[in-house]
């Protein structure tokens, strides 16, 4: 849920957002979040990683809500429909969409073709699919043709804004 005062944490102060999904809110440093949650000012649903990206991907592919053994019979499956299917028991989750998706990618070009580096490539690509606008911060932006189609990940179908943002040196290593 952010870090110290810049990226999502400038975000949750300035009030524009209003609930996180997530699965570990936060960090260290995360101090914003605290307390905007201790004043009951933001929404907090944490979910198992494995079950946000499959409600994100739901949402990305179109589907409805999908069924999780992932939570059942915790507190984060309380209140919600189950099923025993086939001997083993699931839980309903609605899948995640999102009015903006703010991303981001290693290269990209003017028509929003994305190519990730490391952990960006995890929530990046599902992000863009599940969102209304998505928004992809790379740290180049490539003539159209220079990207390998087989390296793209995000086509740019998926791509509203894609806006060059230089990386720092610490950011910049392989």
């Amino acid at each position: 849920a952010g870090n110290g005062d810049y990226g999502l944490a400038k975000l949750l102060k300035t009030g524009a957002v209003k609930k996180i999904i997530c699965s570990f809110p936060r960090q260290a440093d995360s101090y914003v979040f605290d307390e905007l949650y201790r004043a009951g000012k933001i929404e907090l649903e944490i979910v198992p990683q494995g079950n946000l990206a499959c409600r994100i991907q739901a949402a990305g592919m179109g589907l409805g809500p999908i069924y999780t053994p992932t939570g059942f019979g915790t507190l984060l499956a309380e209140g919600k429909p189950t099923l025993n299917f086939d001997g083993k028991d699931y839980v309903l989750e609605n899948p995640i969409k999102a009015d903006f998706a703010l991303i981001k990618a290693y290269k990209g070009d003017r028509w929003g073709n994305l190519v990730y580096r490391k952990s960006a490539r995890n929530f990046g690509p599902i992000m863009a699919m599940a969102a209304n606008m998505t928004i992809a911060q790379v740290s180049e932006v490539v003539a159209l043709g220079e990207l390998d189609p087989e390296n793209v990940v995000t086509p740019g179908i998926f791509v509203q804004h894609v806006v060059p943002v230089q990386s720092t040196p610490a950011s910049a290593a392989p």
